[in-house]
């Protein structure tokens, strides 16, 4: 929805609760877009590097392969119905 100026501070709070509801709201000057009205969201909160040492863990094979499992992808069967 695009409002002129004029009519965003007129009609302020109305135009708040649409933004708020998911609408979107322009606001134009002379026609042309100037301003997005959009809800306020609270700022993610910093990363701490390390909050979850001792949490997660890799396996010692998480790069291994299966070369069987790769060339299903190189040549892969087509199944009929009746192998399903």
């Amino acid at each position: 929805m695009q409002v002129n100026m004029h009519e965003a501070k007129s009609q302020l709070s109305q135009l708040g609760r649409l933004a708020w509801e998911g609408k979107e709201i322009v606001i134009a000057r002379s026609g042309v877009p100037y301003l997005r009205l959009e809800p306020y969201r609270q700022p993610a909160a910093d990363r701490t590097p390390g909050s979850m040492k001792g949490e997660i863990w890799i396996a010692a094979d998480f790069d291994e392969y299966d070369e069987r499992f790769i060339e299903r992808f190189r040549n892969p069967q087509i199944l009929s119905d009746e192998d399903h």
